[in-house]
């Protein structure tokens, strides 16, 4: 463990753009594989051991949990953004009293999302208009999920810390550890045990508070300046203030397009609880392949922010491109082998033949448009990096929810059937890259950085 806690951190203002993006997202991304792992070993547990209705059950709540978990990391990107940014310019006092203050605002959080998860669980569930045989397996694994989502949100606010400074490899470690120890969880508690849903949300729970305590125990014994002292925490509002104005527009962003994805699964589960499961199925898959956008839009992130922080122009206008090519490359190589075992990776979470027919249909229907979500995940990325986050929002919001909204509900009252809906997730990913390409060339977004830091 001792070789664990040594210092990780990666100063991102020298050496090759490609290089430091590529050696800081591959243990981000293997991270947030394991990370995945999470709900898609309580799915594939699941959809074994219990059946279809289950499944649904357990995937119907992914919607409602990204609602509110989106709230808190908008607020921990925009604290990311502030420390990655100080620790770019070497202010040691300020990158710890931004630390301290993020965790303060984190166990606020903490306790506020825990109440509102499990008071607005059943209003939710009951706004996705989801089935009486699937409703209550899923209100008890949401109020079990919320009753312990502390240990989420620590270990999340954690790992981000870390990562902005350049640190993506301490916090794999523990996340595979505790991915680990929720597979076991979920074998005895659902198969062992059969505890059902029930059992899955536990192991879920109890897996993420362990590596909440194996993150932050690393960070309270850090003698970096990143460091947390549990003695002093304290919220300051200077430094509040700044990563709201950076995280606010972001966690609305999240929020709300979170809450436009239920408006989406409302419209799917009107297709019955087949439907429902072969969704379910998509949403797990979909969440595993759109990994390496992901980890390289946390990565240019990063990596803008510290250059920005050490006034390296330069660095920041050749990222964006340089990683859009990156993500691009590896989206056309998952691609292929994803459209291929379409129906294998389904039935891996429930053989019925209809789950495995709606299954494939939505992998094969809409993964191919992942190169277009190429653009805005990376651009926004580069974006957020420089502190302005709130036309990434204004953009995403546009294309994710009035958009979309629009689009679904007109190809609804036309008598579209499932494809359609489906095709609801491309028609905003393509307007919301059109737009962000657009905005992001015009230089805008540089210019409101440059122009502040004049300023001060």
């Amino acid at each position: 463990m001792a070789a664990l806690l040594k210092r990780g951190d990666t100063d991102m203002t020298e050496g090759s753009t490609v290089r430091l993006l590529i050696v800081f997202a591959i243990p981000l991304l293997i991270g947030n594989l394991f990370q995945q792992l999470y709900s898609t070993v309580d799915s594939v547990i699941v959809g074994n051991f219990v059946g279809k209705q289950a499944l649904a059950a357990v995937g119907c709540t992914t919607s409602i949990i990204n609602s509110l978990i989106g709230l808190f990391m908008g607020l921990s990107s925009g604290a990311g953004v502030v420390i990655s940014q100080y620790y770019g310019a070497h202010d040691e006092d300020k990158l710890h009293r931004t630390v301290q203050t993020t965790i303060g605002m984190t166990l606020v959080l903490c306790a506020a999302l825990t109440v509102l998860g499990v008071l607005l669980t059943p209003a939710m569930l009951r706004l996705m208009q989801t089935p009486e045989d699937v409703f209550g397996e899923a209100v008890l694994y949401l109020r079990i999920y919320f009753w312990g989502v502390t240990g989420q949100l620590l270990y999340n606010i954690g790992a981000g810390i870390l990562r902005a400074v350049g640190d993506s490899t301490r916090p794999l470690y523990f996340l595979i550890f505790s991915t680990l120890t929720n597979t076991a969880l979920d074998l005895l508690f659902v198969w062992g045990l059969r505890l059902g849903v029930a059992g899955a949300a536990y192991a879920t729970i109890l897996a993420q508070a362990l590596s909440a305590l194996l993150v932050m125990g690393m960070l309270v014994r850090s003698r970096s300046a990143y460091r947390v002292d549990l003695r002093l925490p304290r919220i300051e509002g200077p430094l509040l203030r700044r990563i709201c104005s950076i995280g606010v527009p972001t966690s609305l962003q999240m929020v709300i397009t979170s809450i436009s994805n239920i408006f989406v699964q409302s419209y799917v589960n009107r297709f019955g609880s087949s439907a429902m499961a072969g969704w379910a199925a998509y949403v797990k898959i979909d969440g595993i392949a759109f990994l390496p956008i992901v980890s390289l839009a946390i990565a240019v992130t990063t990596f803008v922010g510290q250059n920005l922080g050490a006034g390296k122009l330069d660095r920041v206008r050749g990222a964006a491109p340089r990683c859009l090519g990156l993500s691009t490359g590896i989206m056309v190589v998952v691609l292929l082998p994803l459209m291929l075992l379409a129906p294998q990776l389904v039935s891996l979470f429930n053989a019925e033949p209809a789950v495995v027919e709606y299954g494939t249909l939505f992998v094969r229907l809409i993964s191919p448009f992942y190169l277009a979500t190429t653009v805005n995940q990376i651009y926004s990325g580069a974006m957020r990096g420089a502190g302005n986050t709130r036309a990434p929002m204004l953009i995403m919001l546009f294309s994710f929810v009035l958009f979309r909204q629009i689009y679904l509900y007109t190809a609804y009252r036309l008598g579209g059937g499932v494809v359609p809906i489906g095709l609801g997730y491309p028609a905003g990913w393509l307007m919301c890259s059109a737009i962000m390409l657009i905005y992001y060339y015009s230089g805008r977004w540089l210019r409101r950085y440059t122009e502040k830091r004049d300023e001060e």
